[in-house]
C-alpha cells in the first residue's frame, strides 16, 4: 500500500459524480441509497448532503458504520468507513453548488439541509481499460499466450 495507491483512490473517488451509501438501520437491516459526490477534503473525509429527518441521518445516529460505492466506465472503488452528521453552516456554504439545489430546492439556508461526512477507514479500487478494443486485445492476449494479460486493470487495497 503505496501513498500513491491512496492518492490514486481519491482520484478516482473525485471522478465519479454518483456514491451509493450503505447504512445499518436501527433494525440491523442495510440501506443503500445514491449520493451526489462530493470532493474529499484535506484530510480524506467525505463529505455529502442530506436531509436531518432523512434516514441517511437516522441511520447514522443508530450505526456510525457506512460502506461507499462508486462505479465508473473505467473503475469501481468500495471504502468503509465511519459517519456521522455535521450540521455547520461554514462548511454547507462552503461545499454548495447549483448542482446540488437539484436535491435540495429550498437552498443552503434551509434548516432541514445538514452534511453527512465519512471518515474512511479502508479502500479498495480496481481499475480496467474502458475501450472495448484494450479489452479485447488483453483477452486475446492471454488466450493465446496462456498468460494472464498485464494490460486488464489492477486492484489495490489501501488502508486511508
Amino acid at each position: 500500500m503505496t501513498e500513491n495507491s491512496k492518492e490514486k483512490l481519491y482520484e478516482l473517488i473525485d471522478d465519479i459524480e454518483i456514491a451509493m451509501l450503505t447504512t445499518i438501520d436501527g433494525s440491523g437491516t442495510p440501506h443503500t441509497r445514491p449520493m451526489a459526490n462530493q470532493k474529499a477534503d484535506e484530510g480524506g473525509a467525505i463529505w455529502f448532503f442530506t436531509e436531518k429527518s432523512g434516514s441517511a441521518a437516522q441511520d447514522i445516529e443508530a450505526n456510525p458504520k457506512v460502506t461507499l460505492g462508486y462505479a465508473s466506465s473505467g473503475a469501481y472503488v468500495a471504502v468503509s468507513g465511519q459517519g456521522e452528521t455535521v450540521d455547520d453552516r461554514d462548511m454547507i456554504d462552503a461545499l454548495w453548488s447549483e448542482e446540488v439545489k437539484a436535491w435540495f430546492p429550498k437552498g443552503k439556508s434551509d434548516p432541514n439541509l445538514i452534511l453527512l461526512k465519512v471518515e474512511p477507514d479502508l479502500g479498495e479500487y480496481w481499475t480496467f481499460p474502458s475501450a472495448p478494443v484494450s479489452k479485447a486485445i488483453g483477452y486475446v492476449k492471454a488466450k493465446l499466450t496462456g498468460e494472464p494479460a498485464d494490460d486488464i486493470g489492477e486492484n489495490k487495497r489501501v488502508r486511508l
